[in-house]
């Protein structure tokens, strides 16, 4: 069950300090998703929490949806931390695994 008030959380935790993973820096580094960390501060400002997993190992995390800063939308997965915001994963969603409006995994 997504949570509203993880997303201030969220946001307030982004503001002191984001630590990019090495997965998330390869993952942005690849041509197709091409993704810079304005685009990743971008879809935090201004996306929405569409999963949240607050069993997660690593910490309490949540999938955000947002637009990076071309107004394309990006998945931001983070796990929310005391002191910073770690950024896991982040990916440009497809329909072909998510229904049409990219908040929603297909079965």
């Amino acid at each position: 069950m997504v949570k509203p008030e993880n997303l201030s959380k969220i946001r307030n935790a982004a503001k002191k300090r984001l630590m990019f993973l090495p997965h998330a820096i390869q993952q942005m580094k690849l041509p197709e998703r091409d993704i810079r960390v304005e685009d990743v501060i971008n879809a935090i400002d201004h996306g929405q929490i569409i999963e949240d997993y607050p069993g997660d190992i690593r910490a309490p995390s949540s999938l955000l949806l947002g637009p990076d800063c071309h107004s394309e939308p990006i998945h931001v997965l983070c796990a929310l931390r005391e002191d910073y915001l770690a950024i896991l994963t982040t990916y440009r969603p497809s329909e072909d695994c998510w229904t049409k409006d990219l908040r929603r995994r297909k079965k």
